[in-house]
């Protein structure tokens, strides 16, 4: 079993900055196999991704609403995920979670993945 600990959300105002991260955890568990992906959901919407990275770090995905503003990377030896936001908007507002796929692969695709955090909010003033 896996456990994926998210940190770092809160109130921002627009234009400003979040960094998430996502502690990774369990019993026989390599977090350098594991592709992970941040994904959100704001209230009245479906989950949708955000970024995504594969095992190494070398290869990542990220939605076009977010590109130029988010980055996704990892630090394999302290089994963490991150999420940089800048220049956040209102439209940014929902959960956002942090997602293990253990075939490694960065997928957008929710269905892809295999273990999930509790999600930490975000919330982005005007």
């Amino acid at each position: 079993q896996v456990q994926l600990v998210e940190s770092g959300g809160g109130l921002v105002q627009a234009g400003g900055s979040l960094r998430l991260s996502c502690a990774a955890s369990g019993r026989i568990f390599i977090f350098s196999s594991y592709g992970m992906g941040w994904f959100r959901q704001a209230p009245g919407k479906e989950r949708e991704c955000v970024a995504a990275i594969g095992r190494s770090g070398g290869s990542t995905y990220y939605a076009d609403f977010v590109k130029g503003r988010f980055t996704i990377s990892r630090d394999n030896a302290k089994n963490t995920v991150y999420l940089q936001m800048n220049s956040l908007k209102p439209e940014d507002t929902a959960v956002y979670y942090c997602a293990a796929d253990r075939s490694g692969r960065y997928s957008g695709n929710s269905l892809a993945y295999d273990y999930w955090g509790q999600g930490t909010q975000v919330t982005v003033s005007s």
